[in-house]
């Protein structure tokens, strides 16, 4: 292996990859200080101080305005920034005067522009519960309320973690449902017996719209509930499941709903995490989440990757701004525990993950000290970030250039990689479906 010293040499040779200064987001959620993955990554990556106070919650890469990433030159004046005048060139401007380094498949689909965002999340409490629209909702909210909604693109996700990580995601099945108004009689008493009745009048006969229609009538007069109700609801079921406490162990769902209460008192999200599903992500493990599905993620760190979109609709969980009418009116109503994907393996150190949506995939590659791995030229763009250890990688023929720790590149379309460790290394690449080029 060529040491790190040697390599050095090559370090300001010309390469086709671009290093990225990426936009970190400090929302509330966020975790605190040197415990977040992301303050650790952001402050290698833009050689900033830590704010031992401060949440950080999300690194973007890529090019969507509200989180842009820069490009870097080694040696270049303005702190490092590529520059044009006076300005740091953002990669959203720079693939847009270079759209070849997207790919032709990728312009005709998508226009000059990256298809995708890809982040890495840490999470000390939980998001919201929320949902993405599908492009033609997601172009109308667009179109009359811009100030709340970004952009007019859909949103489909997947969540690759990390560390250990949970989320709620999707409605249980109408089995489990049952049993939730058995056992927590509050929510009855909030949308009234006559939804709860329906629920248990449901069978085996009847058909998907009557289940769909049922469980978004009993939801939507669930989370469209007064404050004052909602308040007098979480008190009672509170008080109730501490004394039942001291005579039997609580369910996962009553500690998690516990939890999310002390974390956002009095909010209906706490009661409507009841109908989601709660799910255990294990390092290696990913979850997506389509339009129009309801989730939240509780907390964990993961490795994020979506289309190149903002559009969040928010009802529960959040000081923010929520839209109960549009999140109950959008949602599919599917019912049943999310598909996990455990990634399939490329090689002895690299395992992608290849959710149903044509603009990403991820790969994961963890290399023991010494090792290499090859990633073929594709016909899209990549974007990689180094989570753990330093290593060399090669661009196609050209000589290497060290990568460490909070390093993030752009390598364009037909680009073959090459990465040597130097130390066990942890590096995530996100580019364009495979599947999208396969059927194009």
């Amino acid at each position: 292996m060529e040491s790190i010293g040697k390599s050095m040499k090559h370090h300001n040779q010309k390469s086709s990859l671009q290093r990225l200064r990426c936009s970190v987001q400090n929302y509330d959620w966020g975790k605190r200080g040197t415990d977040s993955l992301v303050a650790r990554l952001s402050a290698l990556n833009s050689s900033s101080e830590i704010d031992p106070e401060k949440p950080y919650a999300e690194i973007w890469m890529g090019t969507h305005e509200s989180g842009p990433s820069f490009l870097i030159q080694n040696g270049d004046e303005n702190n490092g920034f590529l520059s044009i005048g006076s300005e740091s060139l953002s990669l959203k401007d720079w693939v847009l005067e270079n759209p070849k380094v997207l790919g032709e498949k990728v312009v005709q689909k998508w226009g000059s522009d990256l298809p995708f965002l890809f982040k890495v999340l840490s999470v000390a409490k939980a998001l919201s519960i929320q949902a993405h629209p599908d492009k033609e909702l997601a172009k109308v909210l667009h179109k009359f309320m811009p100030n709340l909604y970004k952009d007019a693109n859909h949103k489909p996700e997947m969540a690759l973690a990390v560390t250990h990580f949970e989320a709620l995601c999707g409605f249980i099945s109408l089995e489990e449902l049952k049993v939730v108004l058995d056992n927590v009689p509050e929510i009855e008493e909030l949308v009234g017996s006559e939804d709860a009745n329906k629920v248990f009048d449901i069978t085996d006969r009847d058909d998907e719209n009557k289940v769909t229609s049922v469980l978004r009538s009993i939801f939507t007069h669930l989370m469209s509930a007064s404050k004052e109700m909602i308040t007098t609801i979480i008190t009672k079921m509170k008080n109730r499941l501490r004394i039942e406490s001291q005579a039997r162990l609580l369910t996962e769902k009553e500690q998690l709903v516990l939890q999310l209460e002390r974390q956002y008192p009095a909010d209906v999200g706490v009661i409507s995490a009841f109908f989601l599903n709660h799910v255990n992500l294990k390092p290696g493990e990913a979850l997506y989440i389509g339009a129009n599905e309801p989730h939240a993620y509780i907390f964990g760190e993961c490795i994020e990757c979506m289309a190149t979109s903002d559009n969040v609709v928010r009802a529960g969980l959040t000081p923010k701004h929520m839209d109960v009418n549009t999140l109950c009116s959008m949602l599919t109503y599917k019912q049943g525990y999310p598909k996990i994907l455990q990634g399939v393996a490329l090689g002895p150190y690299v395992t992608r993950y290849l959710p149903p949506f044509d603009e990403f995939e991820v790969d994961c590659c963890q290399l023991p000290q010494g090792e290499s791995a090859e990633f073929p030229a594709v016909p899209g763009p990549s974007i990689f970030v180094v989570t753990f250890g330093e290593g060399i990688i090669y661009a196609s023929d050209l000589k290497g250039d060290i990568i460490t720790e909070g390093d993030v590149l752009f390598a364009p379309a037909n680009t073959q990689i090459s990465i040597t460790s130097a130390s066990q290394l942890q590096i995530y690449r996100a580019g364009v479906n495979s599947m999208f080029f396969q059927a194009s």
